[in-house]
């Protein structure tokens, strides 16, 4: 089924009214053109050969579009995920091959349910999954929710279309347990959802099997499976930094969470607490690229991790 004939965008404004994002859309004439009613917002960004990324609010999305597919790579929530689909459609009416989420958290798969019936498969780590159902069920929204029928546990390959490969890879917990890095073979490009957080203060997901001396390590292992060449795309970037780069990005994150635990380490030591770290901590030394808000959350994961060594 194509994703942008009449067909599919019935279905598609059908998940939107259940969600009560757009109520009226299905009572409108359909002579203004279908997807002309839904407008477009947020900013479509190609970036090599057939893949690019979306911006607007929440996690990065990643996306491949040919004549013969399209993949994504998490899905925001539904009232900008539709923006994506809608920016989708002036280049082409391809199915969609492939939706991947990168890990569970909300800003990255609450759009999820607008590819119900649109996406052919629908791929994240088992943990991944794990996390989704668990938090969803706790939130009495698991009916709500999409949840990936395929998982993996170290690596999965799928050829997009019958032609460009796609490979998930697991390296173990960092920003959550469930991590993906998604590399989009063909055009050298990696969407490392969480894993990289350009510059920003990192949301350390404990409660999900975070882990900052395995997220470090995981750093390590993309560089040295990824080539110089690879561009990346980063679920989060401060405002003064861009959601794309290069090798040298992976480092600086891998440098910040370095950083983060020797700068612990050394306070814990000093006999200094939390409390007091959290009140006067505005940057982590040796990590100056990372300043603005957040940083509390960082000293609460280390510190909670350096508690349970």
């Amino acid at each position: 089924m194509n994703l942008f004939d009449r067909r599919s965008f019935l279905h598609l404004a059908g998940q939107l009214a259940a969600s009560g994002l757009v109520a009226p859309l299905l009572a409108k004439s359909a002579s203004a053109g279908p997807w002309s009613m839904l407008g477009i917002s947020g900013e479509m960004h190609p970036l090599r050969g057939k893949v690019g990324y979306f911006t607007e609010r929440g996690g990065t999305i990643g996306y491949y579009q040919s004549p013969e597919a399209i993949a994504v790579v998490d899905t925001q929530f539904p009232d900008t995920v539709v923006h994506l689909l809608e920016g989708l459609r002036q280049v082409g009416n391809a199915p969609i091959d492939l939706l991947i989420n990168t890990h569970h958290h909300g800003d990255h798969t609450g759009g999820n349910s607008l590819f119900r019936g649109l996406a052919q498969t629908h791929v994240a780590h088992l943990n991944a999954r794990d996390n989704l159902v668990r938090v969803a069920t706790e939130r009495n929204e698991l009916d709500k929710q999409l949840v990936p029928t395929t998982t993996y546990n170290e690596d999965w390959s799928h050829r997009l279309g019958g032609q460009d490969i796609v490979t998930m890879y697991y390296f173990g917990a960092g920003h959550t347990n469930g991590d993906s890095l998604v590399h989009f073979e063909n055009d050298n490009v990696v969407h490392t959802g969480d894993l990289v957080f350009n510059r920003r203060f990192p949301y350390i997901d404990k409660s999900s099997g975070a882990s900052i001396q395995s997220w470090i390590e995981v750093l390590q292992k993309a560089r040295r499976t990824f080539d110089r060449d690879t561009l990346y795309i980063f679920g989060h970037a401060a405002e003064t930094h861009p959601a794309t780069g290069t090798q040298a990005d992976l480092k600086a994150m891998e440098n910040y969470l370095c950083c983060l635990l020797r700068f612990m380490k050394k306070a814990r030591r000093r006999g200094q607490t939390l409390d007091q770290l959290k009140a006067n901590t505005t940057t982590i030394p040796g990590a100056p690229e990372w300043t603005g808000t957040g940083i509390e959350r960082s000293l609460e994961a280390a510190w909670a991790e350096l508690e349970a060594e």
